[in-house]
């Protein structure tokens, strides 16, 4: 038995879609990526959603969009994948790195308050494996701090304070207080990337709430400036006889969503949610395997959230670095592939370069060393779900203290 970590979900309705769309003599950004960005806002509640080609994409420009660059902060989680931080330094903006709460995948709310000067322009709060940050807190901090903040633009001044900017890569259609994600941010990104619960092979969405005094309908249009090469005309419009001539406003950015990756898209709301409930069932067969070892597991229902399942993520008691290595390589040994979510990024090269040190993150550290994320997906027949859990179980009670 051979089990895959996150192989992608696609049915015969995908395969169908995106052959439409290459028959249909349109395949790059046109209607069928319009007709997604219609989709994901009804889904999530906001009020307006652009797709682009990636998650990291709308990120940087949600940035962009809210004039952040040099001399400004923006301040995200030390225990994260390097796209929450590195579009920070894209857009030539310092990077704070706040450290967990001690046995937390999630920032430590007081070290964030304590990071707020008057120079934060954003706080990127990152959900972690399907469960949503504590959108709530963190908007509350924000609202405390805004005699601190010095708004740089029109949009900032309309905002009044720094911006919550999400990062949803893991979270599409998990709730927090009876809303799904993104409904009670000022912005959210979404990644649906081939290994996420929703894919497009490729791909991501930017969505974002009504901000008084801006209109909605500048903002769609300066993102599609900036993910189009600062071209006044998408190609679809240029198609149009006689309607050649555009003019480039400025020298922007290539990163718009095909119809191809959006086909896919469309096909995969019409089955999610019965993938979101197939992943909740594999993950009630964890734990009521796991429920008496040695290890932690992040919780997908809490008072005031519930996951979408997106990674089944372990700590397996008192063991170190060494002993986690140990495990996954024990694992791979029946076939079962496991990863690691994350290696901190002050331990990286890139980071490292910055001058960060993982000494100043104790807490993420220790969150790092003796995590394993077991493989989630909605292809995991039950058997294979069981034979995971209890390969794992039976691995663990070696090195577990």
């Amino acid at each position: 038995m051979k089990i895959d970590f996150s192989p992608p979900d696609i049915s015969q309705l995908e395969i169908d879609e995106v052959v439409d769309t290459l028959k249909s003599g349109w395949i790059t950004t046109g209607p069928k990526t319009k007709k997604l960005e219609k989709m994901i806002t009804e889904y999530i509640g906001t009020d307006r959603t652009v797709c682009l080609n990636s998650a990291t994409a709308a990120l940087e420009l949600n940035l962009r969009l809210l004039g952040i660059g040099e001399g400004d902060e923006v301040i995200t989680s030390a225990y994260t994948y390097t796209a929450s931080a590195s579009v920070i330094e894209h857009v030539g903006a310092k990077i704070v790195l706040v450290d967990t709460v001690p046995g937390s995948y999630f920032m430590d709310y007081d070290k964030l308050a304590d990071s707020i000067n008057e120079n934060t322009k954003a706080v990127i709060g990152v959900d972690i494996g399907g469960v949503p940050v504590d959108y709530h807190r963190i908007r509350g901090i924000l609202e405390e701090k805004k005699n601190l903040f010095k708004p740089a633009n029109k949009i900032q001044e309309a905002m009044g304070r720094a911006a919550l900017v999400n990062d949803g890569a893991h979270s599409f259609g998990s709730i927090y207080y009876d809303e799904k994600t993104g409904y009670y941010s000022d912005f959210i990104s979404f990644s649906f990337h081939a290994v996420k619960n929703f894919t497009t092979g490729e791909g991501g969405a930017l969505s974002w709430n009504t901000i008084d005094g801006i209109d909605d309908d500048e903002l769609y249009n300066e993102l599609q400036l900036l993910s189009l090469h600062g071209q006044n005309k998408d190609a679809l419009s240029k198609m149009k006889l006689g309607a050649w001539e555009y003019d480039i406003v400025g020298p922007y950015y290539k990163m718009n969503m095909t119809d191809i990756m959006a086909a896919i898209g469309l096909a995969q709301f019409e089955r999610y949610d019965s993938l979101l409930a197939r992943r909740k069932e594999v993950v009630k067969i964890y734990d009521d395997i796991l429920k008496d070892a040695p290890v932690e597991t992040l919780k997908h229902v809490g008072e005031h959230y519930i996951s979408n399942c997106h990674l089944y993520l372990t700590r397996v008691n008192g063991i170190k670095v060494e002993e986690r290595n140990k495990i996954i390589e024990e694992m791979a040994d029946k076939q079962i592939a496991t990863n690691v979510h994350y290696k901190p990024l002050a331990m990286m090269t890139a980071y490292k370069n910055l001058g960060f040190d993982i000494k100043d993150y104790p807490n993420v550290y220790k969150q790092y060393e003796n995590q394993i994320t077991l493989p989630l997906h909605s292809r995991l027949t039950n058997e294979e779900a069981e034979y995971v859990a209890k390969s794992f179980v039976e691995i663990v009670n070696k090195y577990a203290k």
